[in-house]
């Protein structure tokens, strides 16, 4: 029999639909269930593509035994934390108070008015690796239920009013706080402090990618570089700053390389994994997830414009055409992700035996030169079989063996089709089909990145369907979005990233076509988080709409962790938006919310590196470039081949007196003319986009 998770869309549910756990999903069954049974809450949240939920299902929630013990004493809740963002956030932080570590599957114990006093992570069905076993959590929770409840009542209140005070960022900076450019060089110390510089990245294992430090670092390289350059024909001679230009971008790019180059990116069809395991980014734990691939598409486009590497364009190309091909549906939505799993096994759709590889590529020459390069061992590279990785640039591999470039090149190619042929026609991971309006957003902004850096236009294409899914399928009468889609059922209120993402969206969407549409959609939504997100007393923003009432407490969200916060995107679309439509009090704003962010910021720059990129914007400017002209659109795609990191772009055929920045615009010679500006006062316009950049640099 089925529990009540059978109705419901998300396909994480589903998945312990028939577990005989008496499962519910959140809301108000269940916790009204709670009060009038008096029994303790055991909500356990994870996601669809987790490797260790699965882990968890199969050991203790398909137990017949464990599920017995589980449906007696307690209310048993399944939340997919990407339907419900702001549960996840909440009892995240209350696990990691009181075990000092966080992940998922994350379960947590909460009273019967859903306030949390204990948890965890995974719990073996075996006492194992230093844990208890999961039937004796369950035991012990029940017991000091039963026995002793008030102490379980008075250690959640003095938890919940913990995680509300925690919440506050008491150790914001204080007064008229503004940062300055030598405050970017503690930024980038610290950055570079605690990067690899073997394997590049942040840190030891597990590695994720922080693409925003990356990001960070080819922003501030471009910065440093360019005011160089000027000081250089200056009288004067300036500070040299404490980080070189050349340490944050050789390690930006070395960082980049070596995720392409490993096991975390999928060498056959494209496409990156969540996070590497180990140091050397060979061995993921395989889920793909949308929200990844959309952030590693856009620091690689930017990478691309600043260098033209070859293997930027190629990768960008990649895994573009994957997304295209896998997760975008008819609809122009975006799916979620694929499992880490299939049929049970870990990482089984992408990993390769030497004998299976040796029965597919039979020719002898290109077998050694496909098991070399990609690092094929007779025994396996992780765990008994092989993981893909490349672990020298294609050049050197051919020219320590003597070999041709283009020989060597046709060989693999030829290799990876067959190889694909054959893993196309396994079981492939489960798809978790649900479609969330923050990971379409910043899909949309990837593919918005990606045109304008290879002038590919599947790309844009992809974007503006993407975008007329969401105000189709995810938006409800005036300007009333939500959450996440499946099945033709839109649900969940939009949280604080939703309405974020999808304005930085919007932004570059204009950008791209042209269509001030999008502005003005941007305008409303801005308008809409300042009235029903905004924290008035502070000036930042919850995570949840005002009217939202089924969470113990509104949540502020300020880290940029493996997204990036809706903060600090609300804080640089306000200082976009501002200076778009000449709004002063929005731009105060930005600027108000970010310079709070200092203390933080240069103590623990990796925890708030898109806050970091905003300080830049305020700090070093926003370069303003109006194109007005027949060939306005022409003019602005060559002119976004150019990384330009922090800019206002309008194009309009004719000048438009509803937007300062493209104002009493006239034309040159009858000619599509490109101004620079600055606080709507503009330089003398431009035919070339390369004499707009010679002018940027000196301006």
């Amino acid at each position: 029999m089925p529990n009540r998770l059978i109705d419901q869309t998300s396909p994480y549910l589903l998945q312990h639909a028939h577990n005989p756990v008496d499962w519910f999903p959140w809301g108000e069954e269940a916790l009204q269930k709670a009060k009038d049974d008096n029994k303790v809450i055991l909500v356990s949240i994870g996601y669809s593509a987790c490797h260790w939920c699965h882990v968890m299902e199969r050991e203790s929630f398909e137990n017949e035994d464990t599920a017995r013990l589980m449906n007696e004493n307690f209310i048993n809740i399944k939340i997919d934390r990407e339907e419900r963002p702001d549960l996840d956030q909440v009892y995240m932080d209350a696990v990691q108070l009181v075990s000092g570590s966080g992940g998922w599957p994350l379960n947590v114990f909460l009273t019967p008015d859903a306030k949390p006093f204990y948890g965890g992570t995974y719990f073996p069905p075996v006492p194992a690796y230093n844990r208890s076993s999961w039937k004796d959590v369950l035991t012990a929770i029940n017991t000091a239920w039963l026995e002793k409840p008030e102490e379980l009542v008075a250690q959640a209140e003095n938890l919940t009013d913990h995680l509300q005070k925690a919440g506050m960022f008491n150790n914001l900076a204080d007064g008229e706080t503004r940062f300055s450019k030598e405050d970017f060089d503690l930024v980038s110390e610290k950055l570079l402090e605690n990067a690899d510089p073997a394997w590049g990245g942040f840190g030891n294992a597990p590695k994720f990618p922080q693409t925003f430090s990356i990001q960070y670092l080819l922003r501030q390289h471009y910065y440093q570089n360019k005011f160089r350059q000027l000081d250089s024909n200056s009288d004067h001679t300036t500070k040299t700053p404490a980080v070189g230009h050349s340490a944050m971008l050789s390690h930006a790019l070395l960082s980049i390389d070596k995720m392409i180059m490993g096991g975390i990116y999928d060498q056959l069809a494209g496409g990156f994994a969540r996070y590497s395991t180990d140091a050397q980014w060979l061995a993921p734990h395989f889920e793909k997830m949308l929200y990844d691939n959309a952030l590693l598409i856009s620091v690689i486009s930017e990478a691309y414009q600043l260098t033209g590497k070859p293997l930027y364009l190629e990768t960008i190309q990649q895994t573009m055409q994957f997304i295209k091909d896998e997760w975008q549906d008819s609809d122009g939505g975006f799916f979620s992700a694929y499992d880490a799993d299939s049929e049970g096994i870990e990482g089984k759709f992408y990993t390769w035996s030497k004998k299976e590889i040796a029965e597919i590529i039979v020719d002898p020459e290109a077998l050694d030169i496909f098991t070399s390069y990609y690092g094929v061992e007779e025994t396996g590279n992780w765990e008994h079989t092989n993981i893909l990785w490349v672990q020298q640039p294609l050049e050197i591999f051919c020219t320590a063996r003597g070999l041709e470039l283009a020989v060597v090149t046709e060989s693999l190619r030829r290799s990876r089709e067959k190889l694909l042929v054959v893993r196309n026609s396994r079981i492939k991971p489960l798809l978790d089909d649900k479609k969330l309006m923050s990971w379409n957003s910043l899909m949309i902004t990837a593919c918005c990145k990606a045109w304008a850096a290879t002038g590919i236009d599947d790309y844009l294409a992809m974007a503006v369907k993407a975008s007329d899914f969401i105000e189709k399928k995810l938006k409800s009468g005036v300007d009333v979005y939500h959450h996440n889609y499946k099945n033709g059922i839109a649900a969940n209120p939009a949280f604080l990233e939703d309405i974020a993402c999808y304005i930085q969206a919007l932004c570059h969407l204009q950008e791209c076509t042209g269509n001030i549409q999008y502005l003005e959609t941007a305008r409303r939504l801005t308008i809409q988080a300042l009235d029903n997100y905004q924290d008035t007393s502070t000036g930042f923003f919850f995570y949840t709409h005002q009217s939202q009432t089924d969470i113990i407490f509104r949540k502020k969200d300020m880290y940029d962790g493996a997204t990036p916060s809706g903060n600090s995107l609300m804080a640089y679309n306000l200082l976009y938006l501002g200076t778009l439509y000449d709004i002063p009090a929005w731009k105060d704003h930005a600027s108000q919310i970010t310079n709070q962010m200092k203390n933080l910021l240069t103590s623990y720059p990796g925890s708030f590196a898109i806050w970091a990129q905003v300080l830049q914007a305020l700090v070093y400017g926003m370069e303003e470039i109006a194109i007005v002209g027949e060939k306005h659109k022409e003019v602005s795609a060559q002119l976004l081949k150019y990384f330009i990191p922090n800019k206002i772009l309008q194009q309009s055929a004719t000048s438009n007196m509803e937007f300062p920045l493209l104002a009493e615009k006239a034309l040159v010679d009858n000619k599509t003319a490109i101004y620079l500006c600055y606080q709507y006062s503009c330089k003398q316009p431009v035919e070339d986009p390369r004499d707009l950049i010679k002018m940027i640099n000196s301006f």
